[in-house]
């Protein structure tokens, strides 16, 4: 049994912690009640009262990593006390801000307060043993009503004698605090039994090691929502309910309270329900429970209109004020419950190093609470609709519980890999499943994969690499029509009522090249981590949401912009699909075969963006669909009159994209071989030719994609008189032909050469487009844009072509200990992670491009400012490619011309 001394001490050091803690989130959460009247002496906006809301916990929660690492080194009686009198300083100073710049420096200092989580955590881990940790934990967590404290007392206060007032006396009792914790607490037994030995503190460097772990940034994410949305509504209910209710301060706060209390004074029974039943299962209860809540929060008030027999039967939804504090209180329930089961873990894995992980959980969730406001705010100016807070929640929710079901079936399918491989593929074969059935219905996962064996490529490799290339492109082509559908679309919105500037309909049409190129980034590493048959039919079945919701959009003028912008930004999916697409081809295919494979699977996928050029004119002038696509839209140009069904532009790749995504699931492969965890891929991060292979891919793919995202708007304004449509769709098919056509061109003279030469027709191409806009000449200016396409058509499959090339050689160096079969492999999964990753920075060409011209002409009058732009990143392309891959001593001088491998042999120790 422990002394009575030692138990003392824990419940002395959680009690105290706890009241700590609540006093310093009742600080930190001030401005949810002050910040009310405060914007109706300055006057502020919805996004001004967000940012000033939020500023305190931007504070709190970016220093917790900072004052955890603290607490691990110098203990939590010492760090805990200088928070508290720290943030007591800036909150008595508030009360002398005069202006909105002075109110948001003093609102950095309260947030100090806010620090004190990752304080606490850490230094109350370290009285309990493991079993224990989870209840103590959810004891002191429960300091989260500290913001109920400040919704039930501050409004009285206020009320009777102002804001500065509340700020004072939040002061004096946060200060107060702070001197009776440094008087009333001793150290903590790690940080006394280390003094007793006489051992320094380990450094923040290797505080900070476990951080890497991508566990850590998932609890993060967790955290994002039970607990950076619990502060976040916290922060924002008295003004939804002001907002929407009409009720006074003093009622919204009580109201608010309800939420806020649950939310903090039942953590303790979630760390109590995570030790007995364990963290995952109230989680998911956790999840569950909170996407139905922000489901029907999320729904706004709306009225229906039936058409009945007897006429029209009109009827109301509106969530009523009773209603709506029932659900926020079952809401804040379950979100007590989750934060205690995130934080059971860390002390659990990391008894180490709790207060830097548990500072980085923390300051990922604290985040939350600083963006979530802020974007509430956007929301509420943007959408016009209150419940759109809600909305953004059950979007993170959802992803939260997807992730974290994903991750933990993953877990298990590997732990069960070989049970699993003896079953049969459908449980009605079960009872007469025999040892001589296994495998016997073609597995999707290849075990045995040796493209560079002769042998097995001619019999075996060849068929099935072709059958997975020749489904592989026309999921990318749909992907590269999606990802391109704007660049024809927007050029026809003022033709159907839409009524946008030229800027905004340059951002229409460069939108989907920025979420396209960000998503590439993940979208690279995706294929090693799932495998590329499931991955390949998820990004395919990912297209049916833009291509479904731009055919709803444009069929109402009054649909409004802000939905524009997000169907642009889901066409990103599109884009996105090149990078993991090309990472999967990369794995099939021998080195003698893989530049021609590769230019092929992103040629005629490129001819996605030709096809939806070609193809969307024509079928939005003819009802394909019937009745089932909707009424077309008379539209007037000159004497001339005809119908336009621009909805088809969306619907019209359905059936295509439904019939590839199950192609691509019964009939793709797996490869054992080329499963790669991202930190096994993200070593790319450190190889200098990543990055310059990301630069010079940019000079030639991000050429093309942002050449065909931004020609078609482009030569419309230029040249207004001629009919762009009948035309455009011919630079992205030289373009995309060339590339499928011209691999064997880097094949045989090699990638940096044929690379050097693209990039000088590049900067040609360009000077030409400049001669041409000067003198008003279409035929000229379409020839060069022409050529344009077919070079950088050519660059795309070159610079491709050098890539693993590259890799080969410098396996040599990076492991000059290893045979050549671990270097080959190891070349081969670096050469895919950087093809993929390098496809994610090209492809922002389709953002800055069309973003280009169209900054250009409004700051300029014209698009030339932003081609002499083009012209000088050619010339930077063609130095970097010359000095460090063609000239002689160029990385790739030798091998192009058949003086040394591209895997250099194997280097043997020393005697």
């Amino acid at each position: 049994m422990k002394p009575a001394a030692a138990i003392e001490g824990q419940s002395r050091a959680l009690a105290l912690s706890t009241i700590a803690f609540t006093v310093c989130f009742a600080v930190w959460t001030i401005f949810s009640i002050i910040g009310v009247q405060i914007k109706e002496e300055m006057g502020l906006n919805e996004t001004q009262f967000g940012l000033l809301v939020g500023t305190p916990i931007l504070t709190g929660s970016l220093i917790r990593i900072l004052l955890g690492i603290w607490t691990d080194q110098y203990g939590g009686r010492r760090i805990y006390t200088l928070v508290m009198l720290s943030a007591a300083a800036a909150t008595w100073l508030l009360t002398y801000a005069q202006t909105y710049p002075q109110m948001l420096v003093a609102a950095l200092g309260v947030g100090i307060a806010g620090g004190a989580f990752s304080v606490g955590v850490a230094y109350v881990s370290r009285w309990y043993p493991a079993g224990k940790q989870g209840t103590a934990l959810g004891i002191f967590g429960a300091g989260n009503v500290g913001a109920a404290v400040t919704k039930f007392i501050a409004p009285f206060v206020l009320v009777a004698y102002g804001w500065q007032t509340v700020a004072q006396v939040w002061a004096l009792g946060i200060a107060l605090m702070g001197i009776i914790f440094w008087f009333t607490t001793s150290d903590d037994p790690v940080l006394r039994e280390r003094k007793l030995r006489g051992e320094k503190p380990q450094s923040a460097w290797l505080e900070l090691a476990p951080l890497k772990n991508i566990q850590v940034w998932r609890f993060g994410l967790y955290y994002f929502f039970v607990f950076g949305a619990f502060v976040a509504l916290a922060l924002w209910l008295p003004r939804y309910l002001i907002g929407v209710y009409g009720v006074d301060i003093t009622t919204a706060g009580m109201i608010a309270a309800a939420y806020s209390v649950p939310a903090s004074i039942f953590r303790a029974y979630g760390g109590h329900l995570s030790d007995k039943y364990g963290a995952r299962r109230i989680l998911y209860w956790t999840f569950l429970v909170s996407i139905a809540c922000t489901l029907v929060l999320s729904y706004p008030p709306t009225e229906y209109v039936v058409r009945g027999i007897k006429g029209p039967i009109s009827f109301q939804i509106e969530m009523g004020l009773v209603s709506f504090t029932i659900i926020i209180f079952v809401l804040g329930f379950f979100m007590s419950l989750g934060k205690a089961a995130v934080y059971r873990h860390v002390p659990v894995y990391y008894p180490n190093n709790v207060g830097a992980v548990g500072g980085l959980v923390g300051m990922i969730g604290g985040l939350g609470g600083f963006v979530l406001p802020i974007v509430f705010g956007a929301l509420n100016d943007l959408t016009g609709i209150w419940t759109s807070c809600f909305a953004l929640l059950f979007l993170i929710v959802s992803t939260s519980l997807i992730w974290m079901h994903v991750s933990i079936r993953r877990m298990e399918h590997e732990a069960a890999a070989t049970d699993l491989t003896q079953l049969p593929q459908l449980p009605e074969m079960l009872p007469i499943h025999k040892p001589h059935h296994v495998g016997a219905m073609g597995p999707a996962v290849i075990e045995d994969w040796r493209p560079e064996d002769p042998v097995f490529w001619e019999q075996t490799g060849r068929k099935i690499a072709r059958r997975n290339l020749w489904l592989s492109i026309p999921s990318l082509l749909l992907s590269f029509a999606i990802w391109m559908v704007w660049s024809v679309v927007v050029a026809q919105l003022p033709y159907v009522g839409f009524q946008y500037t030229t800027d905004e309909l340059f951002w229409l049409a460069a939108l989907p090249g920025l979420s396209g190129a960000t998503l590439r980034i993940f979208y690279s590493f995706m294929v090693p981590i799932l495998g590329g048959r499931l991955w390949t039919t998820l990004a395919t079945w990912s297209l049916i949401f833009p291509a479904i919701g731009i055919g709803m959009a444009v069929q109402n003028p009054d649909t409004p912009y802000w939905i524009f912008l997000i169907l642009a930004l889901l066409c990103g999916f599109g884009g996105g699909n090149f990078a993991s697409s090309m990472s999967n081809i990369s794995f099939f295919f021998p080195k003698s075969e893989k530049g021609n494979a590769l230019a092929l699977n992103a040629g005629l996928g490129n001819l996605g963006v030709s096809v939806a050029q070609f193809l969307v004119p024509i079928v939005i002038t003819i009802g394909v669909f019937g009745w089932f696509g909707g009424d077309p839209v008379t539209v007037t140009e000159g004497d001339r009159q005809y119908p336009m069904w621009l909805q088809n532009a969306g619907y019209i790749w359905v059936p295509f994209i439904v019939a590839s995504a199950f192609a691509s699931w019964f009939g793709m492969n797996d490869i054992a071989s080329a499963r790669a965890s991202f930190s096994e891929q993200s070593v790319i991060f450190q190889r200098k030719h990543n990055w310059i292979m990301c630069w010079l891919y940019t000079g030639t793919f991000g050429s093309f994609i942002g050449y065909s995202a931004g020609f078609p708007l482009l030569a419309k304004t230029q040249f207004p008189d001629v009919k762009v449509f009948a035309y455009a769709f011919l630079g992205p098919l030289v373009g995309a032909l060339s590339r499928s056509a011209t691999g064997w061109i880097a094949d045989k003279w090699g990638g940096a050469r044929v690379t050097f030469w693209v990039f000088i027709g590049m900067a040609v191409g360009v000077t030409g487009v400049l001669y041409f806009l000067s003198i008003g000449s279409f035929p000229g200016f379409f020839a060069m844009f022409i050529f344009l396409f077919l070079v950088s058509g050519i660059g795309n499959a070159s610079t491709f072509q050098m890539i693993p090339a590259i890799m080969r050689n410098e396996m040599g160096r990076l492991m000059p200990n290893a045979d050549d079969p671990t270097r080959l492999r190891n070349a081969e999964k670096e050469s895919a992670a950087i093809i993929g990753f390098s496809s994610a920075i090209a492809a922002y060409g389709a953002f800055f491009i069309p973003k280009g011209y169209g900054s250009s002409i409004a700051l300029t009058g014209g698009p030339q400012a932003a081609l002499w732009g083009f012209f000088i990143f050619y010339l930077t392309c063609i130095a970097i490619t010359w000095w460090v891959y063609a000239r002689r001593g160029g990385l790739l001088y030798d091998i192009e011309r058949g003086r040394k491998t591209s895997l250099a042999p194997s280097i043997q120790p020393a005697e």
